[in-house]
């Protein structure tokens, strides 16, 4: 970035330091990002970065210190990678955003819901020709980079979409933010194959999946429960039209899970 004569860059808590005396070094958890929204905000920066330890991940902090999401973020490098390959092939992981494949749809490519995962996403890439995939979590494979992750690339994708347009984050975000969504939200659950099978029985009315856990569609709204593979953790992903209808049945699913 240092090279890169036309942008002023700041860096922050740019010291290798092992004990991560700022904050830990995962960009995806809210709290980690506060120091980078109130940075940009201050200092009347254009966008803010937030990169996890190795840079494979980048989440982004538009003008006004507002976050933007994984999935936003894939849906405009989608937008970008069918405009330089009409046609292409798009992959995205299964709990990002429903404007992820509306979004791959009206730009004219062909999408294809995976699991979640890198060495599964990379395997998908390979076997499909897709030339780009991202994920809720703030990876995104890149075709031309060994079909490898890299939030650099990310970025300067992004970074190449606000000069071409013109536009400010806000702006280029706005058309991708379709839905409103609960984030992830962890449970520490005992016997958590019991639970996910409770809960496809109570919504055993509505389209279901077993890709990655349990995926139920509910029409205006969906959720997808799966367990963490490392902790006794139920991990809840939810989407809904409105606010209101997501809170609503976050509170649903939660009372569900620890029944």
């Amino acid at each position: 970035f240092s090279r890169l004569a036309d942008f002023e860059i700041e860096v922050m808590y740019g010291e290798l330091d092992g004990t991560f005396p700022n904050h830990p070094a995962d960009p995806l958890q809210p709290a980690n990002q506060r120091d980078l929204q109130a940075r940009v905000l201050a200092g009347g920066f254009d966008v803010g970065l937030a990169f996890d330890g190795d840079a494979d991940r980048v989440f982004l902090v538009d003008e006004t210190g507002k976050g933007m999401s994984g999935s936003t973020t894939t849906a405009l490098l989608a937008s970008r990678f069918l405009r330089l390959s009409p046609g292409a092939t798009v992959l995205y992981n299964l709990i990002c955003s429903r404007a992820v494949p509306e979004v791959i749809g009206e730009c004219g490519g062909v999408g294809i819901r995976t699991k979640n995962g890198h060495s599964y996403i990379k395997q998908i890439m390979a076997e499909t020709g897709a030339v780009f995939a991202g994920e809720h979590s703030g990876h995104y494979y890149f075709a031309d980079n060994f079909r490898a992750d890299s939030g650099l690339i990310a970025t300067m994708g992004v970074l190449g979409e606000m000069c071409r347009s013109g536009k400010s984050l806000t702006e280029l975000r706005a058309p991708f933010e379709r839905y409103a969504s609960s984030g992830e939200i962890n449970t520490t659950v005992d016997d958590i194959g019991v639970v996910i099978e409770r809960i496809a029985s109570r919504y055993s009315a509505h389209s279901q999946d077993r890709l990655d856990g349990l995926t139920v569609d509910c029409g205006s709204w969906w959720f997808n429960v799966r367990p963490s593979n490392t902790e006794p953790l139920l991990r809840l992903n939810l989407e809904a039209a409105t606010r209101d209808e997501c809170d609503t049945h976050v509170a649903e699913l939660l009372a569900e899970i620890t029944a």
